[in-house]
């Protein structure tokens, strides 16, 4: 399987939270492991705001985002490109994403348009993850749906 993650989910493979036992075993499943490199922003800045919200300590979201940043080049990391953006324009306003959700999304349907093969779209969002899927995306967790609602 070939498998991109998004922020929402990435994430949960860094914290312990609802999600992180199925991240981690779509990952497990994976043969290449992918995001897009605004990825490594949004970590950061999720971090910081666990941080401000008191979810997470500011010992342990350091910890967690210096284990994230040695990962980094681990990843498949799709890079913005000016097709990306203008992908993620149209994916925006069709669909209704927010900005970055549309990036992710977009680099996803890039990536897979590139390699001839499927690819799997993990995300906790569920508009995202149904976008996902109407584009042709294989969206995971299959069951993401029955989760949020748990």
């Amino acid at each position: 399987m070939i498998l991109y993650l998004d922020t929402s989910a990435l994430v949960k493979r860094y914290v312990a939270e609802r999600g992180s036992t199925e991240v981690a075993a779509i990952i497990d499943q994976a043969g290449v492991v992918g995001t897009c490199i605004v990825t490594r922003v949004e970590m950061a800045a999720a971090l910081a705001k666990a941080v401000r919200m008191s979810a997470l300590s500011s010992a342990a979201a350091s910890a967690v985002l210096q284990v994230f940043r040695s990962e980094w080049p681990q990843f498949v990391r799709v890079q913005i490109s000016e097709a990306l953006v203008g992908r993620a324009d149209t994916l925006a306003w069709e669909l209704g994403l927010r900005g970055y959700d549309a990036v992710h999304l977009a680099a996803a349907l890039l990536w897979q348009d590139g390699i001839g093969e499927s690819v799997t779209f993990a995300t906790f969002d569920l508009k995202q993850w149904q976008a996902a899927g109407a584009t042709g995306l294989v969206p995971a967790p299959t069951d993401l749906p029955a989760l949020l609602a748990a």
